[in-house]
């Protein structure tokens, strides 16, 4: 009984629509060469990177400045951005700024769509155009940047933080979760004598982990990535965050500040200092990316047409 049980499950996960022709070999070989490519050609540019920060000056002089193949492992580039101490310092500040950033984000955008997802809320219409607005119409440049300057916001972390601090993209992604979960669970809540508060908590948000930990996501990297507010509200070099102080070496060719006596010391290759800071700049979102791999495949995939 168990095996005739197991055999149907098994035939009902592979039927396949009547229209619908069987895989052919060559298919199937195409598409996994395409999925390899495209693989590939994710990979191989982080490979670069990786292998030329962890290269010495020899490897690069002779490999012409981007190394493939490494030829041992000279960890110098590294060793003088974190003895010089600006890299260092602009992590913590680019993690305390994605880390509070991103919870006060996802309050925020929680509470937003939990009351505009109920149609009986005071005024939540004329909210809804109030937040969909500046979704449609970006408002200038120079009013945000007096409004920021004008609060005393500048040069502090939260010049970074309370801008961006909701997005109507994501509070209508979550909007929309909220108001996809059935009503009459939330009105036995109510009858229980929950209130909107202790609904929200114990009844949506565990509903929710997907899309929370897909937005929460998006928050993050926003965060992690700021850098076009760091250049309008940031004077001071130490509280630069991480992707200032890249784009200040890369393009102005400023190399990381150091502190103590560095004269008469062989400095590393500048290629290598410049890929040692791309590593240390995308390798955090890399090592979160997949501890919410699985809620944010579900994530993505709502509001998609269900078969």
């Amino acid at each position: 009984m168990t095996e005739t049980v197991a055999l149907r499950a098994r035939t009902g996960r592979n039927r396949r629509p009547v229209w619908e022709e069987p895989p052919t070999r060559i298919g199937q070989g195409l598409k996994a060469t395409f999925l390899g490519l495209l693989v590939l050609s994710v990979l191989f540019p982080l490979w670069v990177i990786l292998v030329t920060s962890l290269s010495s000056r020899e490897t690069l002089a002779e490999a012409g400045g981007i190394v493939v193949i490494p030829r041992g492992i000279d960890t110098a580039a590294y060793e003088t951005i974190f003895a010089g101490g600006a890299v260092t310092r602009a992590l913590w500040i680019s993690t305390l700024v994605t880390v509070i950033g991103s919870a006060l984000a996802l309050t925020v955008t929680v509470l937003a769509a939990y009351g505009l997802s109920q149609p009986r809320s005071v005024g939540y219409r004329w909210l809804l155009i109030y937040f969909l607005v500046p979704f449609l119409v970006y408002p200038p440049l120079v009013p945000k940047y007096l409004v920021v300057t004008g609060l005393g916001l500048k040069d502090t972390i939260w010049a970074l933080i309370l801008p961006p601090a909701i997005s109507v993209f994501n509070l209508v992604v979550v909007r929309g979760f909220f108001q996809a979960i059935p009503q009459e669970l939330l009105d036995s809540a109510r009858v229980d004598g929950a209130s909107h508060f202790r609904t929200l908590v114990r009844i949506v948000l565990p509903l929710s982990r997907a899309v929370i930990a897909v937005v929460g996501l998006f928050y993050a990297v926003s965060y992690w990535n700021v850098w076009f507010d760091a250049l309008l509200f940031i004077d001071r070099n130490d509280m630069y965050p991480i992707q200032r102080v890249l784009q200040s070496y890369l393009l102005a060719g400023q190399a990381p500040h150091t502190s103590g006596g560095t004269t008469g010391v062989s400095m590393p290759p500048t290629e290598a200092i410049k890929m040692a800071v791309v590593v240390l700049t995308v390798a955090p979102i890399v090592a979160v990316y997949p501890f919410i791999q699985r809620h944010f495949i579900k994530g993505v995939l709502i509001g998609a047409v269900k078969g």
